[in-house]
């Protein structure tokens, strides 16, 4: 009997097919997917040095325009062309502002001089008119990294990337741009941190029977720019202190007298802060307002946006708030506080110098003496119209930035306060529009304007 065997078939070439092709789209895949993985990791690598080369370049044009706004600059005679100081304070800024670039790392390297170009007004690559230098100077910080290594991009011959990135920022000061730019266009600025002062608008230099202003009552500009780095009192004006008007010193709450503070009411325009207050025993609202950060902002400018609320009841005490409520805020009670440079003043830009009694020197942190950027004897005040005072509320047209003590001393007891002008800020009383809010001890405003 036959038994009839089945028959091995081998498989025909098609009925193998399926399995190569299998076979390829797994390799395929596993090459797409590992192509996929190498470029996430150029694509992550490149936006995060990206990201790093911007916060860089904001802090250097930050860095730069605070030197602007601190070195008095932005107050000086807008003569059309470039001063003295502004070159003198243009070499400082671009040295701050490479110095802080060159602190930031950038795809996990430290940036280096090269890595970072710092322009000015009317520079190449520049956003910022060279028109108005003096009053709305502006830093252009440009960081560059040409040598960022790739992963995925090397099998097509690439080894590295470069990442770029720009930032400009600018010290704005609306007092001179009233020449410049029609007055509808000039924004008004709003710091903190104001001091309760409200100082009249009145040029301490003039005579009593005569007095002129400070700033213009309509346009706010600067009318005599000689007051930038005035001491006082000084020679000339010897009894030149800072009073309260209503204090014993003072010749009334309504007299009006150059370098005579009305005093802010903290119910109102000027609360007292409670929190980051300094360690020294302060009993009363005015002596808060004046060591601590008042966090409500001054705007200066038209009514009814710029108008504040003073207190206009005699205070025997206030002088001596004053002068316990400074010693403070300047470290002053020793008479060992911050100075300025005696010998560095326009058409220089200012320099400040630590005293032995700062904080950060005590600390060992900063050495004494040693050049210091900013300093708490730095202090903004506002500056009224005299013909607006009605009833409790005056109007501010512009600020007085200034700094206190200016050789270290510690206040007397009885009050009268030493400054020294380092800038003035005028709105005028038509200014509108949305202001320029500023923080810190600077009446300037800093801000970044262009940020890609």
């Amino acid at each position: 009997m036959l038994r009839i065997m089945p028959s091995h078939r081998v498989p025909s070439r098609r009925q193998r097919e399926p399995g190569f092709i299998i076979t390829l789209i797994a390799v395929f895949l596993l090459f797409v997917v590992g192509a996929m993985a190498a470029l996430s990791i150029d694509i992550v690598t490149f936006y995060t040095a990206r990201s790093e080369a911007q916060l860089a370049a904001d802090a250097a044009a930050l860095a730069g325009a605070r030197v602007m706004a601190n070195s008095g600059v932005t107050s000086e005679a807008d003569t059309g062309t470039e001063t003295t100081m502004m070159t003198n304070t243009k070499a400082l800024a671009l040295a701050v502002a490479k110095q802080v670039a060159q602190s930031n790392s950038v795809g996990g390297q430290l940036l280096s001089a090269g890595n970072v170009i710092v322009s000015f007004n009317g520079d190449v690559g520049s956003p910022c008119i060279a028109a108005i230098l003096a009053s709305n100077p502006c830093v252009t910080a440009k960081v560059t990294r040409s040598d960022l290594p790739v992963f995925f991009a090397r099998i097509w011959g690439s080894t590295q990337i470069t990442v770029t990135a720009t930032a400009t920022a600018e010290a704005y000061n609306p007092s001179g741009l009233a020449t410049g730019v029609s007055t509808s266009a000039v924004s008004p600025v709003a710091p903190t941190c104001v001091k309760p002062w409200l100082m009249p608008n009145i040029d301490p230099t003039s005579s009593s029977s005569s007095p002129t202003k400070i700033f213009d009552l309509m346009s706010g500009q600067i009318v005599n720019s000689g007051l930038l780095g005035m001491t006082f009192p000084n020679a000339t004006q010897s009894g030149a202190y800072l009073y309260a008007q209503c204090g014993p010193n003072g010749n009334g709450c309504s007299s009006n007298k150059a370098w005579q503070y009305l005093v802010g009411d903290d119910n109102t325009s000027f609360p007292p802060p409670t929190q980051a207050l300094p360690s020294c025993t302060l009993n009363t609202a005015f002596e808060l307002g004046i060591a601590g950060c008042v966090q409500q902002p001054v705007v200066c400018g038209s009514a009814p946006a710029s108008q504040v609320y003073v207190l206009i009841a005699s205070d025997g005490t206030l002088d001596q708030q004053a002068a316990t409520a400074v010693n403070c805020l300047a470290h002053t009670s020793g008479g060992q506080g911050d100075k300025i440079g005696t010998g560095v003043l326009p058409p220089l830009p200012f320099q400040f110098t630590a005293g032995d009694d700062n904080p950060l020197v005590q600390a060992g942190t900063l050495t004494s003496q040693s050049n210091i950027m900013v300093s708490d004897s730095l202090v903004t005040v506002p500056v009224y119209d005299p013909s607006s005072l009605s009833g409790n509320q005056v109007n501010v047209i512009g600020f007085l930035q200034l700094f206190l003590q200016p050789d270290g001393s510690t206040v007397p007891a009885s009050g009268g306060i030493k400054s020294e002008i380092v800038n003035m800020v005028g709105c005028g009383n038509t200014a509108t529009g949305t202001p320029v809010y500023g923080n810190g001890a600077s009446a300037v405003p800093v801000r970044l304007i262009n940020h890609p």
